[in-house]
């Protein structure tokens, strides 16, 4: 049974003020809130078991050892990797992305290509520009209608055996239009043998993932937008893939043996793993992951889509309100701006006055305001925690900001 009652209760955050009104919190896009669960967790980690993972043979770091490595299996499981040494712990999405591309380096060749979205984060078009830049190989970019959605005839005359990467995200965070990953997935595997990356940062807070269902190359998203703490996140790779491509960083954990002649790696998922890890952050996001699970993913998909939906129908009953991507299929996130407002930022502003947080700007996203010829818009995106109480409080409070702004 959902009872939101129960689920904001173990959100201790959720009980404060902001401005002396009750903390309406909308901006889980950029990101989620943590339950008491994963918090506790972090605590006890630094309370009793701080000590590094891998490499001790004192009680407090074999300890230590087996939580991070169960906390690997958890996320393992949560998105039906074929082995626990495919999932790759990262800082969050933007370093699996960085780390992606640059390992890809010796891959491309002058006039090879990479694919995109006109929908991505900034983190999934600059590190394929630097590495345009490194190898002389060329950006294609996937063009969007006025709706928001993607053009996939564009993409199906991209395709050509000088494409080498095809990298997309599965919900845009801008908008929160849901991408048909399958089919671009399906199209690329027919027509090349392009690496496939998805970029699920804003999918894996939302819906189920099946990694090996995909048949993506790689997939990464961050631990913060999924009610872990910040400076976690996963890269998931193939195997082969991953045993084939040179590591990242270099320097302890990633190595098998070190001299000054020669240096040899260690195996997966050691390899791209180099330095100290965030070991209470890690298991943290292993606890993360039980939260979700004991919610259920069906029961977050069904509870969010509901919220979404009253808040773009309710948003829509004000004059001179429009929201972009209306007509996309959408998770998470309804993107508005209000007619005669031309700053979002005012409008997030009188919001905040009355507790309720949301996100103004470009979101990382400036092509996509390029696009529809806007500086930014006002975002508000909805979490498990979220109820149809705060969305008529986020209404009213637009409302007072267009007759405060008009």
């Amino acid at each position: 049974m959902f009872d939101i009652q129960e689920i904001r209760s173990q959100f201790s955050i959720l009980d404060r003020e902001v401005n002396g009104k009750p903390l309406v919190y909308l901006d889980n896009a950029a990101t989620s809130q943590k339950p008491n669960s994963v918090l506790e967790v972090c605590h006890a980690y630094y309370t009793e078991l701080n000590a590094n993972v891998h490499r001790g043979i004192h009680t407090l770091s074999q300890l230590a050892t087996e939580e991070m490595e169960l906390s690997r299996r958890k996320i393992q499981r949560f998105i039906n990797a074929e082995h626990d040494f495919e999932v790759i712990f990262t800082k969050g999405t933007t370093e699996g992305l960085n780390l992606i591309s640059y390992i890809l380096t010796q891959k491309l060749q002058k006039d090879d290509e990479i694919i995109i979205s006109y929908l991505e984060h900034h983190s999934n078009i600059v590190p394929w520009q630097l590495l345009c830049e490194r190898t002389g190989a060329k950006l294609r970019v996937i063009p969007i209608d006025e709706n928001g959605i993607l053009q996939l005839d564009y993409f199906d005359k991209f395709l050509s055996e000088k494409t080498k990467v095809v990298s997309v995200n599965q919900v845009s965070n801008a908008l929160g239009i849901v991408n048909p990953i399958e089919e671009i997935i399906a199209r690329t595997r027919k027509n090349t043998d392009a690496y496939i990356v998805i970029d699920g940062a804003q999918s894996a807070p939302h819906f189920n993932i099946d990694v090996q269902k995909l048949d993506c190359d790689f997939f990464v998203f961050s631990g913060h937008k999924m009610y872990a703490p910040m400076g976690t996140g996963i890269l998931y790779g193939k195997r082969e893939i991953l045993e084939a491509l040179p590591p990242f960083h270099g320097g302890g954990e990633m190595i098998a043996t070190c001299s000054f002649d020669k240096t040899t790696y260690a195996g997966l998922p050691f390899k791209y793993e180099a330095g100290t890890p965030n070991v209470g952050g890690n298991i943290a996001l292993g606890a993360a992951v039980d939260f979700m699970n004991r919610v259920g993913h069906e029961n977050i998909q069904n509870h969010e889509n509901a919220l979404l939906e009253y808040a773009q129908r309710h948003l829509l009953e004000i004059e001179g309100l429009k929201v972009y991507g209306e007509k996309a299929k959408r998770t998470g996130v309804v993107s508005f701006n209000l007619e005669g407002v031309g700053i979002s930022s005012d409008v997030g502003m009188i919001l905040d006055k009355m507790g309720i947080a949301v996100r103004t700007g470009h979101h990382c996203t400036q092509p996509i305001m390029e696009f529809f010829n806007i500086a930014g818009t006002v975002r508000a995106s909805f979490a498990v925690y979220n109820t149809f109480e705060e969305i008529d409080l986020l209404v009213e409070g637009v409302k007072k900001a267009q007759r405060m702004l008009s």
